[in-house]
């Protein structure tokens, strides 16, 4: 069989992208003594490494994509791509006793080798017409040559997962212990000094802890973890760095870590679940406020803005000026948002039945509202008290109300119910956050409560942001996925999407004088 050719024009855009990123990040050697200057290794581009691959031992590769190879010109050897990274054999804390060698497990046969058989730590292109399907140029595999093993790899030791597909890991040749890639790339130092949580030295614990973390009261056996002895503490390792004073949009107050609670029951104002009061928990310090949350809802990535206020002078927020309008006289407002006064006049059911709000955008049918008499332009008296700015429990940072029109309608669908609209809308007030964002919620989403009962669910519902994106809730109105913040029940599974919840209980028909009711699935009566 010819051997597989290389068209500089095929590669040319890969091998310059790989380069550069390369560069920058600048790979060391394997080989480089980590106390000595890094031995910085060379991109190439070649189908045959004449010496093998010093990780893996192969030395041809089939797919045009797996042809770039790392060369150090100290040492004299040569990496596949993926392999500059994954040392032949490591000593691991999370396995000090041994030894770990990288293997490569054929999930069809079942054969563990120190090489896959096309010598590349990716599976071979079948589709591809310049596959080398008969065997030739496979290289021999080296050093231990397992036929089948009496042990069955087919999922890491530390964190359970499975095998997937084509697998490297790593393995022990003595006991049979054995690490997928992602847990092996995890290298938790042996000691930790004078950690930020605890007054003793703490010591890693290499075994998967599977009693609940002192800080954040979880029973997590993927974390790293350590331990005090002294004190019989035992803490995750990403727990040990946790906060010691917060601020976050669901309360109005600083909340301050502590490492255990007073002996009463109280409800995590995030989730709504019960506080452990053995485990660490943030709190409000003012008086006659009970405010308390779990320390990793506190600290959430969707609830907490990632800023420590240890040593920071807390400002209070009583003299800015957030009020959305002003009384000039009775019944009559300036509002911020409009150039003309309004006055709050009472509803008249025929001849107010086609006015709209300009905030929410929904027929104004309250029994009082705001109207200008010079351009018609009208408010509820809900939409008009909105305020300026807000904190708010569906995003980490501070809000800022938006009144102006709508230019850019790329921007007219909110961000929390993914509806289309044309109102007012809360922006971030973060610079940064906008512009990575765009965040845009409406009116109708924004009313909602963060702890209420929807008519809808016998438990109270509450609103949820601290969710993992990996997770997949349904909602029980529209059975769709819930890929935005939801609100979901403090009891049960219950959930439901903000295009369901923001759904009016009541509205009016043009050619019904009744209004009509939402149904949540009960018998409406007729026939």
């Amino acid at each position: 069989m010819e051997e597989p050719t290389v068209k500089e024009e095929d590669i040319i855009h890969n091998q310059t992208s790989t380069k550069e990123m390369y560069d920058a990040e600048k790979p060391r050697c394997l080989l480089s003594h980590p106390a000595d200057s890094p031995h910085n290794l060379s991109v190439g581009c070649d189908p045959k490494l004449p010496l093998g691959c010093f990780t893996c031992g192969g030395k041809t590769t089939v797919r045009r994509q797996d042809y770039l190879h790392f060369h150090c010109t100290t040492c004299d050897v040569k990496f596949h791509e993926g392999c500059q990274t994954r040392p032949r054999r490591i000593t691991h804390p999370y396995h000090l006793q041994h030894p770990l060698t990288l293997f490569y497990r054929n999930p069809e046969t079942g054969i563990i080798s120190n090489i896959i058989p096309y010598s590349s730590p990716y599976e071979s292109d079948t589709s591809d017409p310049e596959s080398n399907s008969s065997g030739e140029g496979k290289s021999e595999l080296v050093d231990i040559i397992p036929s089948k093993s009496d042990i069955i790899f087919d999922k890491c030791t530390w964190c359970g997962k499975d095998f997937k597909g084509d697998v490297w890991f790593y393995r022990c040749l003595i006991c049979g212990f054995c690490l997928d890639l992602s847990c092996a790339l995890t290298l938790p130092p042996l000691t930790i000094a004078n950690p930020k949580s605890h007054h003793h030295s703490l010591l890693f614990l290499p075994r998967p802890l599977l009693v609940p973390c002192d800080a954040c009261g979880l029973v997590n056996a993927l974390e790293p973890s350590y331990a005090c002895f002294q004190c019989n503490y035992m803490i995750h390792q990403n727990c040990i760095d946790l906060p010691r004073v917060i601020k976050i949009t669901r309360h109005h107050h600083r909340l301050s870590f502590t490492p255990f609670g007073p002996p009463l029951i109280s409800l995590c104002r995030v989730c709504y679940k019960e506080v452990d009061i053995k485990y660490g928990q943030y709190s409000c310090q003012h008086e006659d406020c009970s405010y308390v949350a779990h320390s990793k809802c506190a600290t959430h990535k969707n609830v907490w803005d990632g800023t420590e206020l240890e040593w920071e002078t807390e400002e209070s927020d009583e003299n800015e000026d957030i009020a959305p309008f002003k009384v000039v006289g009775e019944d009559l407002i300036k509002h911020f948002c409009h150039k003309h006064h309004l006055r709050l006049k009472k509803h008249d059911g025929f001849r107010e039945a086609e006015k709209q709000c300009r905030a929410c955008v929904f027929p104004i049918v309250s029994h009082q509202f705001y109207h200008c008499k010079i351009c018609d332009y009208s408010l509820h008296e809900v939409c008009a008290g909105l305020p300026r700015k807000l904190d708010h429990a569906l995003h980490k940072h501070r809000l800022v109300l938006d009144p102006s029109p709508l230019h850019d309608y790329r921007n007219m669908h909110c961000s929390t119910c993914s509806r289309a609209f044309t109102g007012f809308r809360y922006k971030c007030s973060e610079k940064i956050c906008q512009d990575r964002t765009n965040l845009n919620i409406d009116v109708s989403c924004i009313l909602v409560p963060e702890y209420f009962t929807h008519k809808s669910h016998e438990h109270p519902v509450v609103i949820s942001t601290s969710y993992s994106d990996t997770d997949e809730i349904l909602c029980n109105a529209c059975q769709g996925t819930c890929w935005q913040p939801h609100i979901k029940c403090t009891k049960c599974d219950f959930a439901m999407c903000y295009t369901c919840a923001t759904i009016p209980n009541e509205v009016h028909y043009k050619f019904d004088e009744h209004p009509l009711t939402l149904c949540h699935g009960e018998s409406t009566g007729a026939k």
